[in-house]
């Protein structure tokens, strides 16, 4: 263990090469940082860290870089994230607020998120296994045209509209939608094929066809993979960042769905901000990054995991703040809608 001065001059190195992307001597620690040493201590100090592995000397005449190890004590010994300004919250809220279905909530939510840290911003959609059916609307288009509409407390709509129907009328479409809203009204969609075995049943022999057909097609939209999907964004924050070494393996990983849905499923609990540093990552072309991460959800419910990834010389404390404040704010307007 580090006593409280080591500590102090591995968090001053780490703010110091997270701020300028060049290597740490002791003279700028002196004179960037009130340590209440002398410089001669500060040498010692910096001599072992890293012959404790937690900082290195990346060339001969160098100042020194924290590494992964470095960087990880000063994540878990952080008393406390970057709270966002009052500007910044109110803009979050007014921008994602905006948002008319989920998919603009995943949209805005990534730009939102790319913006604010600087880094490439992923997302989850909500986990279908983690979702209850709000409401079903049946709207009448023509005689032989029903447009349904799905409704999940996570916000997800689904929109079909089904052709050649047999002539139907309002009343026949209406009692369809209330038996249908019985039948599923509060049941998670994992329940749904279930909770639909009797419903045909339940309506008159002439408009079972037409039930039969809206069933198919909703049906159809209670099985779609949404779990299985990811959205990234803000790549380009990666060149800024100083990346060039190792660029084409992280490109190549965001660019895999698969990657990224392991990546979040192995960011530990959900209900927490978990961060991953550098070799910690499992996946190969990611182990020159970070990957900040947190759950969101309603109320006590998690849904999915949102987060960022970029280098491993990042702004912990900012980028865990953002992440934090943005996953509250999308359970906040999911919970809204």
């Amino acid at each position: 263990m580090l006593d409280d001065r080591k500590l102090a001059v591995l968090r001053a190195i780490v703010e110091d090469y997270v701020s300028t992307n060049e290597p740490v001597g002791s003279k700028a620690l002196v004179e960037r940082h009130k340590l209440g040493v002398s410089p001669a201590t500060i040498r010692n100090d910096m001599v072992a860290l890293e012959e404790q592995g937690y900082i290195a000397q990346p060339h001969t005449s160098a100042g020194r870089v924290p590494t992964d190890k470095g960087y990880r004590l000063f994540v878990d010994r952080l008393s406390t994230v970057k709270p966002l300004s009052k500007a910044e919250r109110r803009a979050i809220e007014t921008f994602l607020s905006g948002a008319l279905d989920l998919d603009e909530i995943v949209s805005r939510t990534v730009r939102l998120l790319a913006h604010l840290t600087r880094q490439v911003a992923i997302m989850q959609y909500p986990s279908l296994t983690r979702s209850c059916v709000q409401h079903i609307e049946l709207v009448p288009l023509a005689p032989q045209r029903v447009m349904m509409v799905l409704i999940t407390n996570t916000g997800r709509v689904e929109q079909r509209v089904i052709d050649g129907l047999a002539e139907v009328s309002d009343d026949v479409v209406e009692n369809l939608r209330r038996v249908l809203n019985r039948a599923l009204a509060g049941k998670w969609l994992t329940e749904a094929p279930q909770a639909l075995a009797g419903v045909t049943s339940q309506l008159p022999v002439d408009d079972r066809p037409m039930a039969e057909s809206v069933l198919s097609v909703l049906m159809e939209s209670l099985v779609e993979k949404h779990e299985e999907k990811v959205v990234f964004g803000g790549t380009s924050n990666l060149a800024a960042m100083g990346f060039s070494a190792g660029l084409r393996d992280v490109l190549e990983a965001l660019e895999e769905n698969v990657v990224l849905i392991r990546l979040l499923g192995e960011m530990g609990d959900a209900s927490m901000l978990t961060v991953r540093i550098g070799t910690e990552n499992a996946h190969e072309g990611l182990q020159a990054t970070s990957v900040v991460a947190a759950g969101y959800g309603i109320g006590d419910q998690t849904l999915a995991k949102l987060g960022v990834v970029g280098p491993t010389r990042m702004d912990y404390p900012g980028t865990m703040g953002a992440v934090r404040a943005v996953a509250r704010y999308v359970g906040q307007i999911l919970a809204g809608q």
